[in-house]
């Protein structure tokens, strides 16, 4: 494993993304809405630094795979509900974007819930590997090389808790 985001470089560029988001939006309420489980901790450090209000909302999101007689298997993603967000600001939240396929489709999701505004936090964009158009309003940083774990961030189900961001080869086992 390899350190590729010091705590210090996250703790950083978290309080950065923090200042752009509070000057967004002055004195008005966002309501984040953070993808679990990757971007809780990115999350949870976010909203402490914002200086806006915050109501925090978490969705949670499931991958079915389901194979119709003669058709191909499909993976589709499910979301547990949002609450009502219709004329309120929402930052979405989330610890990587990679092909922008589920970040696109959520924002798609939200929009059909007229919010007042929508804006999007990732830690990590991995915008080389986009498969859609997607739009990142606030990025923490770039990358490009292989899989990342630590600071939410997992394989395996292990390395959440580290403090920092690593590289492990995609080769790698457990």
């Amino acid at each position: 494993m390899k350190v590729v985001f010091s705590e210090e470089q996250i703790r950083a560029r978290v309080r950065a993304m923090a200042e752009d988001i509070s000057r967004d939006h002055g004195n008005e309420v966002v309501h984040v809405v953070g993808i679990l489980e990757n971007g809780f901790i990115f999350l949870s450090d976010l909203i402490r630094v914002l200086r806006c209000p915050v109501v925090c909302h978490f969705m949670v999101m499931e991958a079915v795979e389901s194979t119709e007689p003669g058709h191909q298997t499909r993976r589709n993603i499910a979301y547990g509900p949002i609450g009502e967000i219709a004329g309120k600001n929402i930052l979405l939240v989330d610890a990587v974007v990679d092909s922008g396929i589920t970040l696109d489709h959520l924002i798609q999701l939200l929009l059909s819930h007229e919010p007042k505004s929508l804006r999007t936090a990732v830690l990590v964009d991995r915008e080389d590997r986009r498969r859609v158009d997607c739009r990142v309003d606030y990025a923490g940083f770039q990358w490009t090389g292989d899989r990342l774990v630590g600071y939410g961030l997992e394989k395996g189900g292990l390395y959440r808790n580290l403090p920092y961001v690593a590289e492990v080869p995609a080769d790698a086992s457990n």
